[in-house]
């Protein structure tokens, strides 16, 4: 189902992000095409006069995608391993900044490697930590240290919420909490800060 979601987000967004970007499309780099695809959606905006909204993530389907391929006897979109989904995702990072004037960035990743490259990137190329056309986010609940320092340093990040029915939104939570516990030792990290903030306030 990708493909027609792609078609819709780059009609809408040839509609409605002439001056300014109000529509983005999801890359999800866990997948092997998507870098090429970012790179092509950025050509494709560029030459039709509209500018690219991308939300960058990382995914986190593997395995479900894995077992389809194999079971429709088709070539598995999916990464080898989670350094090639890294290494793609900080590599789509540097080629959205790298590119402000023609698009905007939304930076989806509880990853503290990823917003800390983002920052420093930021800071190297003079981008303004409030610049409107770079914001991140996390998970309300998860990664509140990335995301309270990022406040705290004045760039744009907010929280997100998922919201809906019990059966569809439980599942999708526990695949976050299993992605950030292939961030080694950071689900124990987070309990470890949000204690010692409880003892700092004496609670």
């Amino acid at each position: 189902m990708q493909q027609p979601v792609d078609d819709l987000t780059d009609e809408m967004m040839s509609l409605f992000n002439k001056d300014n970007v109000f529509v983005y499309n999801t890359f999800q780099l866990y997948r092997h095409d998507r870098l090429d695809y970012l790179k092509k959606s950025f050509d494709v905006a560029k030459a039709n006069g509209y500018q690219l909204g991308a939300k960058l993530v990382r995914g986190a389907y593997m395995e479900k995608e894995r077992k389809r391929a194999e079971e429709l006897n088709y070539e598995s979109p999916i990464q080898p391993n989670k350094p090639s989904a890294d290494e793609d995702y900080n590599d789509a990072l540097t080629f959205c900044l790298d590119r402000l004037d023609s698009l905007a960035l939304f930076i989806g990743t509880h990853n503290e490697d990823s917003c800390m490259l983002a920052a420093r990137l930021m800071d190297e190329k003079n981008i303004p930590h409030n610049s409107p056309r770079v914001s991140f986010s996390q998970l309300y609940g998860m990664s509140d240290n990335i995301t309270f320092n990022l406040a705290h340093a004045g760039y744009r990040v907010s929280k997100y919420l998922p919201y809906g029915p019990v059966k569809d939104v439980m599942p999708y939570l526990i695949r976050r909490a299993q992605e950030n516990t292939s961030i080694a030792g950071q689900m124990g990290r987070e309990l470890g800060l949000i204690r010692k903030e409880m003892k700092r306030r004496g609670l």
